[in-house]
């Protein structure tokens, strides 16, 4: 079992940054995918980003590419996710959430499923 616990949320101006946590206990995160997602209220949930169990490889939404960087600690417990230049129509509940890497990376990808999620950290971006 993981357990993902995310943090670093809160409330910034339009045009600000956050850094988001999303912390693993029970076990670490080497063998597993890792992805952000996000959801507000009303819509569906959105894939944000991913990031390789192995590799590293990272893989980013459109709407996001160039704003948000996915990485994660040496240890392979913790998953960041910092964001730059947040605009109000980004306030939502991101969660993140952890597949086996065998599958884990279309999964989060594709179908946007995981084994594990967290409870979710509310960003909201003002104008």
């Amino acid at each position: 079992q993981v357990q993902l616990v995310e943090s670093g949320g809160g409330l910034v101006q339009s045009g600000g940054s956050l850094r988001l946590s999303c912390a693993a206990s029970g076990r670490t995160l080497s063998s597993y995918a890792v992805g952000w997602f996000r959801q507000a209220p009303g819509k569906e949930r959105e894939f944000v980003a991913v990031i390789d169990a192995r590799s590293d490889s990272k893989y980013y939404a459109d709407s996001v590419k160039g704003r948000f960087t996915i990485s994660r600690d040496n240890a392979k417990i913790t998953v960041y996710v910092q964001m730059n230049n947040l605009r109000p129509r980004n306030t939502s509940v991101y969660y993140c959430a952890a597949a086996p890497e065998a599958s884990g990376w279309h999964r989060i990808t594709v179908t946007h499923d995981a084994d594990y999620w967290g409870r979710g950290t509310q960003v909201t971006v003002s104008s």
